[in-house]
């Protein structure tokens, strides 16, 4: 395997956790209002998520730091063609983290139902959009010559990428209905089972036409195979839930999101962003990327860095592995930090 092929791949694991991590936090924020009936229930759910979700968030500025160093052509066009849809993105990622941030900084329930709404809007577009994003990368974007891209927001609300929205949304809505079933007790934790049974048969339809539509326009034999997993996982996901098995659930649910990224890329490989203007002008990964001294010290600096990483990630989650109960909030200081809680209750 060549480094650009390297690279490549190490860029989509890093997009793979980012989905899969930072995916059930938004899953968990879009389903403030449907299991918070009351303040107790809203801040047990926001604990669920207190101590990680900036964490998870890491993943995609390391993602981009990688993307920008490896494949700085593509970082270009990606970034400079998608400004708008990046930029909401960005914006509804700084509403969500203010509103984990002040909802609690006042008693009063008209703040905190103002929070609870940023919340749910910073995490459901961002759900949207990186599935808008990523549908139109693979399908590819109109561009000239010098990998400019010549469409605007409009071209990217195409029906496939409209569709690849609307499964990342109802994927990350699963997924993170799924984990407050694992993380909590008692009737939120049976209403969130029930959510992500409803959710699940949903995002099965969705996902299955969004894969297959995948498949037939840009076919190849990882693509098709890890198309199918991805199948296999969220029918399995489903099933576990249906069973009250949340653990495995969970799991499956991560691996149906691991699954699909990979999917995407291996549909897109060794295209990096094609171009529907003239596939001439289309960025692969040889014309896109840094010469091969960068991604020599690159392979060094992530063969020492990402276990760390993973290490690290792992010892989180360990650490605040329990769950959050009901008797645990209502104990809790109403005024302090949701993640503080959360922290006292591990």
């Amino acid at each position: 395997m060549d480094l650009n092929t390297l690279w490549f791949w190490i860029v989509a694991f890093l997009f793979v956790g980012y989905f899969v991590l930072d995916g059930f936090d938004f899953g968990v924020g879009m389903s403030l209002p449907f299991l918070g009936k009351d303040d107790v229930s809203r801040r047990q759910i926001i604990n669920t998520i207190g101590p990680v979700w900036d964490l998870n968030e890491t993943w995609v500025i390391v993602a981009g730091a990688c993307l920008f160093a490896s494949f700085p052509e593509w970082y270009a066009t990606l970034f400079s063609g998608f400004y708008l849809p990046l930029l909401l993105i960005l914006l509804a990622l700084i509403l969500r983290g203010v509103s984990f941030e002040y909802r609690h900084q006042r008693p009063d329930s008209k703040w905190r139902n103002r929070f609870d709404w940023m919340i749910i809007i910073g995490s459901a577009v961002p759900a949207l959009l990186w599935g808008v994003a990523f549908a139109n990368i693979v399908q590819g974007v109109p561009m000239n010559a010098d990998h400019h891209f010549t469409g605007n927001l409009f071209t990217l609300l195409n029906p496939y990428g409209l569709l690849g929205g609307v499964t990342t949304l109802m994927l990350f809505f699963t997924h993170g209905a799924t984990f407050i079933a694992l993380k909590t007790d008692g009737e939120l934790r049976a209403n969130a089972q029930k959510l992500a049974l409803k959710s699940g048969l949903i995002t099965i339809v969705v996902a299955a036409s969004f894969l297959i539509w995948t498949v037939v326009a840009n076919f190849s034999i990882w693509g098709l195979i890890l198309s199918a997993l991805a199948a296999v996982s969220l029918i399995a996901s489903v099933f576990a839930n249906w069973r009250g098995r949340e653990g495995w659930a969970f799991t499956m649910g991560a691996a149906t999101i691991a699954f699909a990224v990979f999917a995407l890329f291996a549909s897109l490989f060794p295209n990096v962003m094609p171009s529907t203007t003239d596939p001439a002008y289309s960025l692969n990964i040889w014309n896109a990327s840094s010469t091969d001294y960068t991604l020599t010290i690159m392979s060094w600096l992530a063969l020492i860095a990402l276990p760390l990483v993973l290490l690290y990630q792992g010892w989180t989650y360990w650490v605040f592995r329990k769950r959050i109960t009901r008797a645990d909030i209502e104990a809790a200081p109403h005024q302090a930090d949701d993640s503080t809680e959360q922290k006292v209750t591990a």
